[in-house]
């Protein structure tokens, strides 16, 4: 349903109406190339993508925040993933083991108050994304598109080994064709805190804010499957991440500097 505006609208309360809110920002290139595996290649910007959400997954609410790099496999632009932190501890682990999406914990806070639109983002006692801005108004709706997003799945060998494999990395590739119900632009303030759980501060410094916008998607069409083997040695240095994410770490917690 929508009102007169052709702003969605819904029963008071209900979650599927909820926006997303789409940031997007410059980094250093030489940034997003330390943390891509040898054989994901960096897009031809170096920009950082934070979407934050509140959705049903798949009844109830999961409030959370996507952070993805421009990145290119096997000739075909698309979005590298970081991690999905999210507020719902049942749907961490499955997509873990079952496509290498690499959700983890996270406190999320995300609403709007008229035009107000408010997120903050905070692991293990840290935040680490703050945003604050002011919706002025709808935008163009775009036309149908492609989202292309790298996952990779990979479990290593079991017991006190230092090295090998059990599934050797292969790159899932995540295909999703979107529609746009409805876009307004966002004014407003990206800050991100530095935090050793969620390095954005860090590892992908913001140089220059691009965009922000809230989205109300029409889910299309979406494809899951293995695209390709990464090299198991050259990937042996990511094999260690923060959490559920891709953010380098040391034994499942934060990379000890």
């Amino acid at each position: 349903m929508t009102s007169e505006t052709g702003a969605p609208q819904g029963n008071p309360g209900d979650i599927v109406n909820w926006p997303m809110l789409k940031i997007c920002y410059r980094t250093d290139p030489e940034k997003i190339a330390a943390l891509l595996p040898p054989g994901i290649e960096p897009g031809a910007s170096p920009h950082v993508n934070l979407t934050i959400y509140n959705f049903p997954v798949p009844d109830e609410p999961e409030f959370g925040v996507v952070t993805t790099v421009d990145a290119d496999f096997n000739g075909i632009s698309g979005e590298y993933t970081l991690g999905y932190g999210i507020d719902q501890e049942s749907a961490i682990f499955i997509s873990q083991e079952r496509n290498g999406q690499p959700k983890y914990p996270c406190a999320i806070e995300f609403y709007r108050l008229g035009p107000s639109v408010s997120a903050r983002c905070t692991h293990q006692g840290y935040t680490f994304v703050e945003f604050k801005g002011q919706s002025v108004g709808p935008a163009e709706i775009p036309e149908e598109y492609d989202q292309n997003e790298w996952w990779i799945k990979v479990s290593r060998a079991c017991g006190m080994v230092s090295e090998g494999y059990d599934f050797p990395p292969q790159v899932v590739h995540v295909r999703s064709r979107y529609g746009t119900a409805w876009r307004e632009e966002v004014e407003g303030e990206l800050i991100l805190r530095d935090s050793p759980w969620d390095p954005l501060f860090s590892l992908l410094p913001l140089r220059e804010q691009l965009s922000a916008h809230l989205w109300w998607p029409l889910f299309l069409d979406r494809e899951i499957k293995l695209a390709g083997k990464l090299d198991p040695d050259a990937f042996t240095p990511f094999a260690d991440t923060i959490s559920g994410s891709r953010w380098p770490g040391h034994n499942g917690g934060p990379k000890k500097g």
